[in-house]
């Protein structure tokens, strides 16, 4: 017999003969009306979980995860405020459904049977996955998330104080707000959840406002593996900048009283606090889970005993707020009532074609306040002395500097974040001078954790920021990766668009540093940004372009609420030369601030159609050096600089190598997953031109002297050139 099935019967007996379990009589500000509606939706979240198993046999629902067992949430939510952004644990349906009482027109059964049924009328995800999540609610949609929702809790928390100093255009949390986030006990031991708890305890110290509520639903076991009996109070009751909660999950009374002084304590000394709730899990992890394949039957038989609902009954009605008989119809006819709507949910329409399936992996654009640009006036006292030399060549990092203080003085709400991009500069000097131009509120020194940087970016960008955060090397991207892959990118799919977080992430990368860092500090792989879904990845080869390319990431992520990776490659920050020693060959004066390279728009050097070198960053340095060489040879050459590496601009791509009759690739990326696998593939099939690739070895990077061995050099692209263009057709 399904456990839930057994669950339930004990129920129906047990408050018809008054069997309930005993516990402290029901104590604290709780009123009669609210206890019986925090037992209403603790009720429907039961309902919910027997129906959502039902339908998953009968073919007509999909993967489930319940909350039986955790529905002392409710009275979590009742202490809560709708204007309270909630990031929860996927056990929380009982705090939704509470929380749709305190807003009007919610229909959240009928709204929680379409995502069970995976219908794309369901309101949160349009039928992408079963979610919680409401727009109307103000919870964001997370997908099972193990503790990666934290750190952009963080981030969001961090946000109110930020928007109450530099109000963002599209503020979505009022000044009074607290932001929630809750996850189980076995999550609070992710690296991702302690990065979250370190990073609020660090902010705290510092007195920075953070009005965060970290809620741990400690039902002492993850899928199969216990949690040591007081583990979880014994690591968060003595942490600095984090003030400990405890109560009782099983009684709603205990749980409102100090869900109230938590959230009390949050919301006004704006600082964070560890809310640390006993409850139970019933029925196993999640689907066809059965928890007596791994624990002892008396245990589990033990723990059913002690259901919150039978708990509930009992407190009601010492209350005087309801009778138990009261109570079981209540239960009864919540059950009936979901299972007649679960009929109905089971007939709507569900998403059949790829293109229904990838509708909101694009968000939908936004209007934003025109913006003119900043005044002559206020360039010149950002600027000061720098604006002197904007008419002579400069090197890219310099050029992308008075770029990134453009864009800072155009738009109010982008802010940059991470570590030693204020008070230093950055690493290579790109941000010095924008910490004294905009102050330590837009310019934020994060501490070193690559996973607190961008939560922080992912938060505040759901307040109305357009964050820039900063990794200082590409290679430090993978201590954090699932922060894009996981949570940023993932956000407008599973919203069905209707929650986005757009950044634009610069990343200091590729090879080519002389003797300086190794693989850690010289990374060319590009790969696990590329196959993230909806991510633009953008790339410049020298200042002008970096500019430009700039003014249209922040375009893309203020207008199109983009998620944008901007990756600087280092060799190029200072490189001044192109042919010979001090031609200035590659250095660029500073563009107009009007000027922009449009999403897509690749460049062209040179007209020849003898051979098209088709490449990017580094490779564009290279292949122009190579050009001189090979027109000596008499061969005529053009040099495509792709700049936009995800998406491949493929139109523009097959256009740009028109009427040449052979094509050389150069990637300084890997062989095996590199950038030119996706670029012969496009040749070979929207071309009959003859093409090959230059790559670099499925190598890492070595310090000293072979710091390029393993890499693509103007030598070898000649040779290359040479070689295809040689061969036979």
């Amino acid at each position: 017999m399904d456990r839930a099935d057994i669950v339930h019967e004990n129920f129906l007996r047990r408050v018809a003969a008054r069997d309930l379990p005993a516990g402290a009589a029901p104590a604290g500000p709780l009123t009669g009306t609210d206890a019986v509606a925090i037992y209403r939706a603790a009720c429907l979240s039961r309902a919910l979980d027997r129906t959502s198993r039902a339908m998953q046999k009968a073919g007509q629902g999909f993967y489930t995860i319940g909350s039986s067992g955790h529905e002392g949430m409710a009275a979590v939510a009742a202490a809560l405020r709708p204007t309270d952004m909630a990031f929860l644990h996927y056990r929380d349906a009982a705090f939704q459904i509470a929380r749709s009482q305190q807003v009007e027109g919610q229909s959240i059964a009928w709204d929680m049977l379409l995502s069970f049924a995976a219908s794309s009328e369901d309101p949160i995800s349009g039928g992408r996955h079963k979610v919680l999540g409401s727009k109307a609610l103000n919870i964001p949609p997370q997908t099972s998330t193990i503790a990666s929702h934290l750190p952009k809790a963080v981030g969001a928390a961090y946000s109110i104080g930020a928007a109450r100093r530099h109000k963002p255009e599209h503020q979505e949390l009022p000044d009074d707000a607290i932001v929630y986030c809750s996850f189980g006990d076995a999550s609070a031991n992710h690296a991702t959840a302690q990065v979250a708890f370190n990073t609020a305890g660090w902010t705290s110290y510092q007195s920075i406002p953070l009005p965060l509520l970290f809620v741990c639903e400690d039902n002492g076991i993850g899928i199969s593996t216990k949690t040591p009996t007081g583990w979880i109070a014994a690591g968060f009751q003595n942490r600095p900048g984090l003030k400990y909660f405890h109560c009782d999950g099983l009684d709603i009374y205990d749980t409102y009283r100090v869900a109230t002084e938590a959230a009390d304590y949050v919301r006004t000394r704006k600082k964070p606090a560890f809310l640390h709730i006993k409850t139970i899990r019933l029925y196993g992890h999640a689907g066809a889970d059965v928890p007596t394949t791994y624990l002892p039957r008396e245990e589990v038989e033990a723990e059913e005993a002690n259901d919150p609902l039978l708990h509930s009954v009992r407190l009601l009605d010492q209350a005087g707020a309801m009778p138990t008989d009261q109570a079981l119809a209540v239960y009864t006819e919540t059950n009936a009532r979901v299972a007649r709507i679960s009929a109905e949910a089971v007939t709507r329409p569900r998403l059949k074609t790829a293109a229904e399936v990838m509708a909101s992996l694009i968000p939908p654009k936004r209007a934003c306040r025109p913006t003119n640009g900043p005044t002559p006036e206020a360039r010149a006292a950002a600027f000061g002395g720098d604006m002197k030399q904007m008419d002579e060549p400069q090197i890219m990092s310099r050029i992308i500097n008075w770029a990134l203080t453009d864009l800072m003085l155009t738009h109010p709400e982008v802010v940059m974040m991470g570590e030693d991009v204020g008070r230093k500069g950055g690493v290579y000097g790109v941000t010095q001078k924008l910490r004294a131009r905009f102050g330590p509120d837009r310019m934020i020194d994060t501490l070193l954790d690559e996973q607190s940087i961008l939560g922080l970016a992912i938060g505040m960008a759901q307040n109305g920021f357009i964050p820039m955060p900063e990794i200082q090397f590409l290679a430090y991207l993978h201590n954090a990766e699932d922060q894009i892959r996981g949570e940023a990118s993932t956000l407008s799919f599973f919203s069905n668009g209707q929650y986005t977080n757009p950044m634009v992430l610069r990343i200091a990368g590729l090879g080519y540093q002389k003797g300086f860092g190794g693989h850690f500090h010289n990374d060319n792989s590009v790969a696990v940004i590329r196959d993230i879904p909806g991510v633009i990845l953008a790339c410049p080869s020298n200042g002008a372009d970096a500019a430009r390319m700039l003014r249209e990431c922040v375009r893309l992520a203020r207008e199109e609420q983009r998620v944008v990776v901007f990756l600087e490659p280092i060799a190029l920050y200072p490189m001044r030369d192109l042919h010979a020693d001090k031609d200035g060959g590659w250095m660029c004066r500073y563009p107009g601030p009007s000027e922009v390279i449009a999403l897509g728009e690749v460049g062209v050097h040179g007209t020849g159609t003898d051979l098209a070198i088709v490449t990017f960053g580094n490779g564009t340095y290279l292949s122009r050096q190579a050009e001189v060489r090979l027109a000596a040879d008499g061969v005529k050459a053009r040099v495509i600089d792709m700049r936009w590496l995800s998406p491949l601009p493929e139109e523009a791509l097959v256009q740009a190598v028109a009427g040449c009759k052979k094509i050389l690739i150069v990637d300084e990326t890997r062989r095996s997953g590199g950038v030119a696998e996706a670029l012969m593939a496009l040749f070979t099939e929207r071309t009959a031109v003859p093409h090959a690739r230059l790559t670099a070895e499925d190598s890492f990077i070595a310090t000293g002297p072979a710091y390029a061995a393993t890499m693509p050099s103007a030598e070898s692209v000649y040779s290359a050139a040479k070689a295809l263009l040689e061969a036979k057709e």
